[in-house]
């Protein structure tokens, strides 16, 4: 139990609904996938949603996992890294696109997300950003990849949108330019984006008030108080 935890928890407040004013700017979102192949389904899925996203009006960027070293402390430098932590910084809405491979994510996915942590000081790169998750299969539908890439948005603070979109038999999905055939899987992916789209003007000017908790506030307010205080100070700063 923590130290903050003392019989006496501070009284409830009814959360106020902030009135700040809308941002018009498009909406900023990031595109991420799982593969490195040069005719990646997933990326292929991707580039499909994005389309639909540009047309909607948002703003897209990518990320390509090409250069990117395997999670550990002596690459946390690295430029891949870096760029990989400030386009999680600016994006208000992301999309995660993975093929299945063995039942579960990729490695190259993986990879990707265990290098932005869930927060950088007093930066997070992801919490409250809305995500929206895209899968591919080799061979029949399968959904073992988007449940699992909602496990991980939850995990860090991400507002996941309800609908989401599970392609199989991927390799007979597109045609030879990259795009994607029409078919009722289409249509869902279009589903997909607009429903993106709106949760992230509802959401983006709120996430702070959205993700704010009560366990959170008391743990800072506990710690501030203890700051005062020169016995709470030893072995920190000393006296």
């Amino acid at each position: 139990m923590s130290a903050w935890h003392d019989g006496n928890p501070p009284p409830l407040t009814t959360p106020t609904f902030p009135h700040a004013p809308r941002s018009t700017h498009p909406p900023r979102i990031l595109f991420l996938y799982g593969s490195l192949r040069e005719r990646a389904f997933s990326r292929l899925l991707a580039e499909e949603a994005a389309r639909v996203m540009e047309g909607l009006g948002a703003e897209v960027r990518w990320f390509h996992a090409h250069d990117l070293p395997m999670k550990a402390p002596q690459f946390e430098e690295h430029p891949k890294v870096l760029e990989l932590r400030a386009l999680s910084e600016w994006s208000e809405g992301q999309v995660w696109s993975c093929p299945e491979l063995h039942g579960a994510i990729t490695g190259v996915f993986k990879n990707q997300l265990d290098w932005i942590p869930l927060n950088i000081g007093a930066v997070r790169p992801t919490q409250g950003r809305t995500l929206a998750v895209l899968q591919v299969s080799g061979g029949s539908q399968s959904f073992n990849v988007v449940n699992t890439l909602r496990l991980l948005g939850r995990w860090m603070r991400m507002i996941t949108i309800p609908n989401q979109s599970s392609v199989p038999k991927a390799w007979q999905e597109f045609h030879e330019d990259g795009r994607m055939k029409d078919s009722e899987l289409r249509d869902r992916v279009v589903d997909v984006m607009e429903e993106l789209w709106k949760f992230t003007l509802l959401t983006r000017d709120h996430r702070d008030f959205l993700v704010d908790r009560y366990s959170e506030r008391r743990e800072a307010d506990a710690k501030a108080a203890a700051a005062g205080r020169p016995q709470d100070r030893m072995g920190r700063e000393g006296l």
